[in-house]
């Protein structure tokens, strides 16, 4: 088996993983371009982890300007094995209440102008999006937030827009009855990428809001979505410490198939194949690519 690494991106209002032992920073250059932010290493208990704030400190990167392949290429390219993706996100359903967090496990992409694949013109490969997010690396996070009182839905639909901009009132009831749980702008396509890289992926999707639909609250605004992220930032930060804390030292085998995604989607024939396209995919497709 191999080593369990977990990478944790963190979202709006979590641009840092307190209790991190052995601490160091890092760039990473990745054929994609520049990650959000230098890569942090340590340790919380056994358990080697990389944080990077999705955003950037300070949050100076908008959703639609984060180049997710060169943060998903740098966390491939240091080892790890499992992503934990913490993201703010408006509500469609009553139950859930800013504060909630949905451990979300399906996706729609309503994204327009982002880079959302690794693969293309001399290396074409369609990766499996069908259950988009690893059920172990799930399991390990409800138990986390289960043993710190953390209050959590498993289950749920994200639906990410391309934003900047909140939801308009029609497309806010649009989703809501589409039947759709959350939305927000930032898991795709990280998600996505993810798959393509083969690494597990799961998103914790912290409730800070309930978009502009709901009768007795007012549209959103930042103001009201900064309150509710740093009370949601604390809890996240202890829901992550015990996920670490807890987490096996080897990866376990992924029952959606995660770790090898690649060997049933490569359409491209090995003749056929760029190489100054297969230089970039040097991590992220180096398994089947040295097969």
């Amino acid at each position: 088996m191999t080593k369990a690494i977990v990478g944790i991106i963190g979202g709006s209002g979590v641009y840092d993983l307190p209790g991190l032992e052995d601490l160091r920073e890092e760039r990473v250059s990745t054929p994609w371009g520049e990650p959000s932010d230098a890569l942090r290493f340590g340790r919380i208990g056994n358990t080697q982890a990389v944080f990077l704030p999705r955003h950037g400190r300070g949050h100076r990167l908008s959703p639609d300007g984060i180049n997710y392949r060169a943060n998903i290429d740098a966390m491939k390219r240091v080892g790890v094995t499992d992503i934990v993706s913490v993201s703010a996100c408006g509500s469609f359903k009553p139950e859930l209440y800013p504060g909630l967090f949905v451990l979300v496990d399906q996706f729609v992409d309503r994204t327009v102008g982002r880079k959302s694949s690794f693969y293309g013109n001399g290396f074409v490969a369609h990766v499996s999006m069908a259950h988009p997010v690893a059920p172990l690396l799930q399991d390990r996070i409800e138990a986390a937030a289960k043993a710190e009182n953390i209050a959590c839905v498993r289950g749920g639909t994200y639906v990410c827009m391309e934003g900047p901009q909140f939801s308009s009132y029609a497309e806010s009831l649009t989703y809501k009855g589409l039947g759709y749980d959350v939305i927000g702008m930032t898991a795709m396509p990280e998600a996505k990428l993810a798959r393509e890289a083969e690494i597990s992926y799961a998103t914790i999707a912290m409730v800070t809001d309930y978009d502009c639909w709901h009768p007795e609250h007012g549209a959103v605004d930042v103001a009201s979505v900064i309150k509710v992220v740093h009370e949601n930032a604390a809890k996240a930060a202890g829901l992550l410490t015990r996920l670490l804390r807890d987490f096996p030292a080897e990866h376990q085998p992924c029952p959606v198939g995660s770790d090898c995604a690649l060997d049933v989607a490569v359409m491209t024939a090995p003749s056929a194949r760029d190489p100054e396209v297969l230089k970039k995919l040097d991590a992220v497709a180096g398994r089947v690519l040295r097969g």
